[in-house]
């Protein structure tokens, strides 16, 4: 007993955590061909006929498989799955803890007392993940630009839109990407409580965050690069005056050895007269 209520109150904050978010959706699906959507988890009714208690006999089947079976007769259903719930009175019936195998095309067959078919339909039902936990990362540019991603963990076909402070971004304000798109860049100088909404066709969640207004370049990096520059400069002075002096040293140094072939050559021509 004490164990079951533990278990209870465990699952009850869950619950209130957001860790168990059981999304309900209803279609029509008295239509022939009707498109269906449950989210993955949750659960979908589907209303099958007006009032299944002036239909003889009913079935419900999905590939070449009966789901259920209703005779008004008796007013008996018979399941095949006990996720599965039939309602007679509305018509609908109810699938819970949707799976991905739930996708797919489902046939109503409906007869009379004599068992003809009166009535067949198909619906398709496609079962998808909710979004969930949304994130925000935002980056500054070297330019003062602004760029800011937006993701769902989980989540089918996504798609998005932004607001800053509570209206859709102008193209004043984005300097690249638009309002469907899940990374923006916004301008120079744009702050603001930026949000982010994520949704597909069976949930919605989003984020925001309050962004400022992206800074210059750090400080500390100009006086990097000014000191780099300056060493720069100095390297190239000294390599200048080392390559000139070197440069005079050779220069003297042929001079002087001129000098003497000229003195050798002046004795040599004193001596011959």
């Amino acid at each position: 007993m004490e164990a079951g209520l533990l278990l209870l109150l465990l699952l009850m904050m869950m619950m209130m955590m957001g860790v168990f978010q059981a999304v309900e959706t209803f279609c029509d699906g008295r239509q022939d061909g009707a498109q269906c959507v449950g989210a993955l988890g949750g659960t979908v009714d589907i209303q099958l006929v007006d009032n299944a208690a002036e239909i003889p006999v009913l079935y419900w089947i999905k590939d070449a498989s009966i789901i259920f079976r209703w005779r008004s007769k008796n007013n008996k259903t018979i399941m095949r799955d006990n996720r599965v719930t039939f309602i007679p009175s509305t018509g609908t019936v109810r699938i819970n803890n949707l799976i991905r195998n739930d996708s797919g095309q489902y046939k109503l067959g409906t007869f009379n007392s004599n068992g003809s078919l009166t009535a067949e339909r198909t619906l398709l039902l496609s079962v998808e993940a909710g979004v969930s936990s949304v994130q925000l990362v935002s980056e500054c540019w070297s330019q003062g630009q602004m760029q800011v991603s937006c993701s769902s963990e989980e989540g089918d076909s996504p798609q998005y839109s932004w607001t800053l402070d509570g209206h859709t971004l102008t193209d004043s304000e984005l300097f690249s990407g638009n309002n469907q798109t899940n990374i923006i860049v916004l301008r120079q100088n744009i702050s603001g409580r930026l949000v982010c909404s994520v949704r597909n066709r069976v949930s919605e969640s989003s984020r925001e965050k309050d962004i400022s207004t992206c800074g210059p370049p750090s400080p500390l990096l100009i006086c990097g690069l000014r000191f780099l520059l300056v060493v720069l400069l100095l390297l190239s002075i000294c390599l200048y005056f080392t390559w000139r002096k070197k440069k005079d040293e050779k220069d003297k140094s042929s001079a002087d050895s001129e000098d003497r072939d000229n003195s050798v050559m002046m004795v040599e021509m004193s001596s011959a007269s």
